[in-house]
């Protein structure tokens, strides 16, 4: 069972381990690029983050975090934008539903989106978010 229930993903946020989920696409089609949303537990409260990256990867590559931000300098190790902070892990996966497409039911542990970026390339890469 690759997808977190609900009640799995926000046990896993309050006990201070990231949530992710892969959106898809992004980009123009001669950069085409994925993204792909993190729920990541703070001091500060549930960070909702948004990852944009360049699509280079296929079946045998599929670690996002290794993939070319298209925003990040060259000495970041991390990226990402910041959507939103709450203090609420509820309200931080409601928040991706609304603004970036996410679906309830597709958030996986850290390190999974990776297998969906995966299954995506085997799809043929569809332009459509995989949520829609």
């Amino acid at each position: 069972m690759r997808y977190l229930v609900e009640a799995f993903a926000l046990t896993a946020l309050r006990r201070g381990r990231p949530i992710e989920q892969f959106l898809g696409a992004a980009g123009p089609p001669e950069l085409p690029g994925i993204r792909w949303a993190e729920v990541r537990p703070t001091a500060d409260g549930f960070v909702l983050v948004v990852h944009v990256a360049q699509d280079i990867g296929g079946e045998n590559c599929y670690d996002l975090v290794g993939f070319p931000s298209f925003e990040q300098a060259d000495d970041e190790e991390d990226f990402g934008h910041q959507i939103a902070v709450v203090d609420d892990p509820l309200a931080a996966m409601t928040i991706a539903e609304e603004r970036l497409g996410a679906g309830r039911d597709r958030w996986v542990n850290r390190g999974m989106a990776g297998d969906e970026y995966r299954d995506y390339v085997r799809t043929g890469r569809p332009s459509l978010p995989l949520s829609e």
